[in-house]
C-alpha cells in the first residue's frame, strides 16, 4: 500500500509549484532592478522567497491558525534573512555571529546617518538588502497561506501580482518574460483552486466522480491560457516595445514632491524610472542618468541672439557622500512681479560688463514650479518664490507663485572674451582669494569624511601636480581638462559598477565611468578640499535653436560647477566628457595682466542689507530647514487622536447602516461580503436558505435577522414580489444589526477551520 506524506497538500503538490512559481517572479523581478547596484546582491531573494512559500504552507497543514503560522514565519524570517543578507559582501568562514553583527551594524549605522545626524543619504546598503529580503518573504508567506489556509487563490495573485507590476512600472528594465510567466502560472493557480472548490463541493453533495471535472477543466483551462497569454504577447509586441513605458506618465507636482522627500530612504541604485524631469532640494546620485524623451520647455527669444546658454534652476551648497542638497538655515521670500528679484541679496548684480537677455518660457512636458534662468535672473513678469541660503543670500531656486502657462524673465549674463569687462582666465587669476566669511564657511567646507578615498585622493594630487599653479582658476581649468580627457568615459548606466559603500567621488575616481553629476561632483569636492567656494547646479543645457525659437529636450538635463571668484561672482564650468550637444568650451585666455581689474560684479560686496523678516516682511519670509528634534512630539500625539476620532466616527456611521434606499439584494449582497472577508463565503452551489443556515448555526443570536434578509431575497429576487413599508423597514433594521454582529465571525474562524480539519 503506497504510503502518503503527511504534509502532502490537498490541493496537490501542482498547486505548491505554482504559488512558488508566483514568488519567485516577484524576487527575480526585485533582483533584476539593480537596486544595489550589482546582479548578485539580490540573488538570495530567491531563498527569501521559497522560505516564506514555505512558512505559509506548513502553517495550515500542522492546523496553526493565521496569526500562529504568520508569527512563526516572522520568527524564522528574523532569523534567515538577515543571515543571507549578509552574505552580500561577507569574507569567506565567517561565523554566524559576524553575518548578524555585520547586518545588525550596517543598519544601525543607516539609522545613525538619517535619523540622528540627518543626512540626506547614507553609504550604507545591507538595510535595503534586508528590507527587500523580508518583503519578499513576507509576500510570499502571506500568498502561501492565502492559498493554503484560507483557500483563496484569488489574494494571492493580487497581492504578488500588484507588487510584481509596481515594481516593473518603476523600472526600465525589460521584464516581459517576468509578467508573461507570472500571469501563466496565476491563471493555472486559478483554475486549480477553483477545480479543488468544486470537487469538494461534488464529494459533499454525491453528485458524481469528482475526479471526471479536473479533466474537463484542466483542458479547457490550458487552451485558454496559451491563447489568452500569446494573443496578450503578440498585442504587447505591437502595439509598444515599452508596454510600461507610460506607467508614471501625468503624474502630478504634489506626488514628485512625495516620492522626492522620501527618497532619502530609498537605495540609490538601480534603473529607477523618473517621474518625468523633475527637481528638488535635494539630488541624490542613482545608478541610472534617465534621460526622458520629448520636450521640457520651449523658450522664445530674440532671433539676433545666437548665445549658447546653460539654464539653471536649482543650486546646492550641502555636501554629502552620494549627494548634494540646499543647505539650512534657507528663507523663502516672495517677490511680486517684476520687482528686483535679488535686489538686496549676496547674488544682486547691475548691468556693468553684463549682457541683459529677455526671455520667455513655454512649459511643456516639465511643469514643476522651479523656473529656469541663465545666471543671474532680475525680474519676472509675474509672483515668485525666491530661496536662498545663508545671511547675505546666495540664490538657490525660484519658484512660480501661480501665474499662467508661460512667464517672461530678464536676465544678466556675463559675457566670455578677451575685451574689457568680458570674462577671461587671465582676468579670473588675479582675483583674490580672501573670501567673505560666509562664502567660505558653507561653500568652502571641507568635505564630509570618506569623500575622498585613495583613488579621488590620487586625482587631486595629479590636478595640484599638472595645474600651473595654485591659483583657482587654474586648478579648474585643470580638473575639467582631466575629466573631459580620453581617460573618462560618459555612460548614463553605471549599475555594474560594485559602488555600494563609496562615496560618489571615489566610485568615479576608481572605475572612471559615470554620467554629469559623477564629474560635478568630483570636480566641486576636489575645489572645497583645497578651501576654494564650489557649489554645484542642475538645469538643462542649451537646446536647439531656430528664428528665435530654442527647444530644451528632457534629455538634455544636466549637472555642472559654479565657481566663486571675488569681484566675478559665480562662473560657470562644465567638466563632463563625451561631447554632449550645446556643452560649454573652455573660457578665454585673455590678455596677460601684472595685476587684476575686475569688472563691477554680480557678487562684488556689498553693503549688508538686511531683509526683512517674518511679519515685516510684505511678501511674508519662510524660515528654511525641517523641523528640529523633538517636535514631532505634539504632531505624533496629534495625529493618533485625529486618526482615533476619525475612526470611531468612521464605526458609527457605518454601524447605524446605509443611508440609502434598503432592498433585499442590497441586504443579501452585505452578508455575502462581510462574511466572505472573513472567511466565511457561500460556496458555489449554496442556496440562500442554507448559506443563511449556515450562518445561522455560527452566529445563533442573529440566525432571525439572517432569515428575514435571506427571505425578502428570495422573494423579491426570485418570486418578484415588492416588499411593503413595513418589510422594508424590518429588513434595514436586521441589514443595521448584521454589519456589526457579523465582525464576530473573526473570532469563529479557529473552531471553523478545526471543524475543516
Amino acid at each position: 500500500m503506497k504510503r502518503r506524506i503527511a504534509l502532502a497538500p490537498e490541493e496537490g503538490w501542482l498547486t505548491l509549484g505554482l504559488v512558488l512559481l508566483m514568488c519567485l517572479t516577484l524576487a527575480w523581478s526585485i533582483d533584476g532592478a539593480r537596486y544595489l547596484g550589482r546582479d548578485e546582491y539580490l540573488d538570495f531573494l530567491v531563498l527569501a522567497a521559497a522560505g516564506g512559500v514555505l512558512a505559509g504552507f506548513i502553517g495550515p497543514k500542522v492546523r496553526w491558525g493565521r496569526w500562529l503560522t504568520y508569527l512563526i514565519g516572522a520568527i524564522f524570517a528574523a532569523l534567515i534573512v538577515p543571515l543571507l543578507t549578509a552574505t552580500i559582501n561577507s569574507r569567506d568562514g565567517a561565523s554566524l555571529y559576524d553575518l548578524y553583527k555585520a547586518t545588525a551594524d550596517a543598519t544601525m549605522a543607516a539609522y545613525i546617518d538619517i535619523a540622528i545626524l540627518r543626512k540626506e543619504v547614507t553609504i550604507q546598503f545591507l538595510h535595503h538588502a534586508l528590507v527587500f529580503g523580508l518583503l519578499v518573504w513576507g509576500t510570499s508567506m502571506f500568498a502561501s497561506y492565502a492559498v493554503f489556509g484560507h483557500r483563496r487563490a484569488l489574494n494571492a495573485v493580487v497581492v504578488v501580482g500588484v507588487l510584481l507590476v509596481g515594481n516593473m512600472a518603476a523600472n526600465y528594465v525589460d521584464q516581459l518574460v517576468l509578467l508573461v510567466l507570472f500571469s501563466v502560472a496565476a491563471l493555472f493557480l486559478l483554475i486549480r483552486a477553483h477545480v479543488f472548490d468544486e470537487q469538494s463541493e461534488w464529494m459533499r453533495r454525491r453528485i458524481g466522480d469528482p475526479g471526471s471535472i479536473s479533466t474537463v477543466y484542466l483542458r479547457g483551462g490550458t487552451g485558454f491560457i496559451a491563447v489568452t497569454v500569446a494573443a496578450a504577447v503578440l498585442l504587447t509586441q505591437t502595439a509598444s516595445s515599452d508596454p510600461l513605458a507610460g506607467a508614471w506618465g501625468g503624474i502630478g507636482d504634489g506626488l514628485v514632491s512625495i516620492t522626492q522627500s522620501i527618497s532619502r530612504f530609498l537605495p540609490t541604485g538601480g534603473s529607477v524610472r523618473s517621474a518625468g524631469v523633475s527637481f528638488s532640494s535635494t539630488s541624490v546620485v542613482s545608478g541610472v542618468w534617465n534621460q526622458e524623451p520629448g520636450i521640457a520647455v520651449t523658450i522664445r527669444r530674440s532671433p539676433v541672439d545666437d548665445a549658447d546658454y546653460y539654464w539653471r534652476i536649482v543650486t546646492y551648497d550641502k555636501a554629502d557622500l552620494t549627494a548634494w542638497s540646499i543647505g539650512t538655515p534657507s528663507t523663502t521670500l516672495s517677490r511680486p512681479a517684476r520687482s528686483l528679484v535679488l535686489e538686496g541679496l549676496d547674488d544682486y548684480a547691475d548691468e556693468q560688463g553684463l549682457h541683459a537677455f529677455a526671455f520667455t518660457v513655454i512649459p511643456d512636458q516639465y511643469r514643476q514650479a522651479f523656473m529656469l534662468s541663465p545666471a543671474t535672473p532680475v525680474s519676472v513678469d509675474e509672483n515668485v518664490r525666491l530661496t536662498y541660503v545663508g545671511e547675505r543670500g546666495s540664490f538657490t531656486k525660484m519658484e512660480r507663485d501661480g501665474g499662467g502657462d508661460e512667464y517672461q524673465i530678464t536676465a544678466l549674463v556675463p559675457v566670455e572674451g578677451n575685451e574689457p569687462g568680458q570674462i577671461n582666465a587671465s582676468d579670473l587669476r588675479q582675483t583674490s582669494t580672501e573670501y567673505p566669511a560666509e562664502i567660505l564657511t558653507r561653500f568652502a567646507a571641507p568635505p564630509p569624511e570618506g569623500s575622498l578615498g585613495p583613488n579621488a585622493l590620487a586625482l587631486e594630487q595629479k590636478i595640484l601636480d599638472e595645474a600651473p599653479s595654485d591659483a583657482p582658476i587654474d586648478l579648474a581649468q585643470q580638473l575639467v581638462k582631466e575629466l573631459r580627457s580620453s581617460a573618462y568615459e560618459y555612460d548614463p548606466d553605471v549599475r555594474d559598477l560594485p559602488c555600494p559603500g563609496l562615496s560618489t567621488v571615489e566610485c568615479f575616481a576608481t572605475y572612471k565611468r559615470g554620467y554629469c553629476q559623477y564629474f560635478a561632483r568630483t570636480m566641486a569636492t576636489i575645489l572645497r578640499n583645497q578651501g576654494i567656494p564650489t557649489r554645484v547646479v542642475d538645469g538643462f543645457l542649451p537646446g536647439t535653436r531656430e528664428a528665435g525659437i530654442e527647444r530644451i529636450e528632457n534629455s538634455s538635463a544636466h549637472e555642472w560647477v559654479e565657481v566663486y571668484f571675488v569681484g566675478y561672482g559665480w562662473v560657470m564650468f562644465d567638466p563632463t566628457a563625451g561631447g554632449l550637444p550645446g556643452q560649454a568650451g573652455p573660457l578665454p585666455s585673455g590678455p596677460p595682466r601684472a595685476s587684476g581689474s575686475p569688472r563691477a560684479s554680480s557678487n562684488a560686496p556689498l553693503p549688508t542689507i538686511r531683509l526683512p523678516r517674518d511679519d515685516d516682511s510684505p511678501g511674508g519670509v519662510l524660515p528654511g530647514g525641517g523641523p528640529t528634534p523633538g517636535s514631532f512630539g505634539p504632531l505624533v500625539a496629534v495625529t493618533v487622536l485625529l486618526l482615533l476620532v476619525m475612526g470611531g466616527l468612521a464605526f458609527v456611521v457605518w454601524q447605524r447602516g446605509p443611508r440609502g434606499a434598503t432592498t433585499a439584494d442590497a441586504a443579501y449582497g452585505m452578508v455575502t461580503r462581510i462574511a466572505s472577508r472573513l472567511g466565511f463565503a457561500p460556496r458555489p452551489a449554496q442556496t440562500v436558505y442554507e448559506y443563511a443556515g449556515t450562518l445561522g448555526d455560527v452566529l445563533p443570536e442573529v440566525r432571525p435577522e439572517l432569515e428575514t434578509v435571506a427571505r425578502a431575497k428570495v422573494e423579491s429576487v426570485y418570486a418578484r414580489e415588492v416588499l411593503g413599508a413595513d418589510r422594508i423597514e424590518t429588513l434595514r433594521a436586521a441589514q443595521r444589526r448584521l454589519r456589526v454582529a457579523l465582525l464576530r465571525l473573526v473570532l469563529r474562524r479557529r473552531e471553523r477551520r478545526r471543524r475543516r480539519h
